[in-house]
């Protein structure tokens, strides 16, 4: 993005790759499956207006690490790469908003930092725990990939190494019916250009492999744990979970004070309509919290 800087920095033997740009408020955006902090370039900038925005790669994804072991890779061991990064920006409280796996990653910080934000934004998600213990026909059909990526080492690995392009991008236009013309160009290279590297191929699997174990643990040990701070919810209007769930009275459960609003579009609306996007972030994180 046009005027931001470019950073990385070792937490803890995980390198975290991020962007940064903007002043104000600190906002820690994260992006989801199967892309990269690219997913931000249309949206981030309408937010720099008035917030600090940084941007960063989750670890397995993009520029930032990819450790060997699927025990890396549970919600709870990339927020404390959100928590650590955050601190070291100086910043002991900010916002967040995060699509897809990153909304999961906020969703965990949020349970197990409770305080440590002062609004949140989860995008198109359902709690982890809710898909995967209750779990229908009509959700295993749409979210296949969660059962075919957490299969043992190498399966997956080989079967998406023979033509990244071809698997990742059929999970961008499938949850919601998108075309490749509904993405920008620049971002849909940023993301072939990171996937098509086996160490990434290998990192998302064990991404997903560990939230059939690790985030189910740590998710049902923790199932009366509400969010406290403002969240908003944003779901696709046309994506496999409006059609599948209640969004709204799924985070009701969840939350302490909660806002859902549908976006037109499927899963990856960020990307379909970041304008629109933007805009609704923008009243949401300009908003005074109630502490303030």
């Amino acid at each position: 993005m046009k005027g931001w800087s470019d950073h990385s920095e070792t937490f803890d033997g995980v390198k975290i790759s991020w962007s940064m740009g903007g002043s104000g408020p600190p906002l820690l955006m994260l992006h989801g499956f199967p892309q990269t902090r690219a997913l931000w370039a249309k949206v981030a900038p309408a937010l720099a207006k008035t917030h600090t925005v940084i941007c960063p790669d989750l670890r397995g994804y993009g520029l930032s690490g990819k450790p060997e072991g699927v025990e890396h890779y549970s919600f709870r061991a990339m927020a404390r790469d959100q928590l650590a990064l955050m601190q070291h920006l100086g910043f002991d409280h900010f916002d967040l908003a995060g699509h897809d796996r990153g909304g999961r990653v906020g969703h965990r910080l949020a349970l197990d930092a409770p305080g440590i934000f002062k609004r949140l934004c989860l995008m198109d998600i359902i709690p982890t725990h809710t898909v995967l213990y209750d779990l229908r026909v009509d959700v295993a059909t749409s979210y296949y990939h969660w059962f075919f990526l957490s299969q043992p080492q190498p399966f997956p690995e080989t079967m998406i190494g023979r033509d990244p392009d071809y698997y990742y991008e059929s999970c961008l236009l499938g949850w919601g019916g998108a075309t490749l013309a509904d993405l920008d160009a620049a971002q849909l290279d940023a993301y072939r250009a990171a996937w098509r590297d086996p160490q990434t191929i290998r990192a998302m699997c064990d991404d997903y492999r560990a939230a059939l174990v690790h985030d189910m643990n740590h998710d049902a040990a923790d199932l009366g744990a509400t969010v406290s701070c403002p969240t908003l919810i944003l779901y696709g209007a046309d994506g496999a979970m409006a059609h599948a769930y209640d969004v709204p009275a799924q985070w009701a459960l969840k939350c302490d004070d909660v806002h859902a609003e549908a976006m037109p579009g499927g899963h990856f609306f960020v990307d379909t309509n970041p304008e629109e996007t933007a805009a609704t972030l923008v009243r949401f994180f300009n908003q005074p919290s109630p502490q303030e």
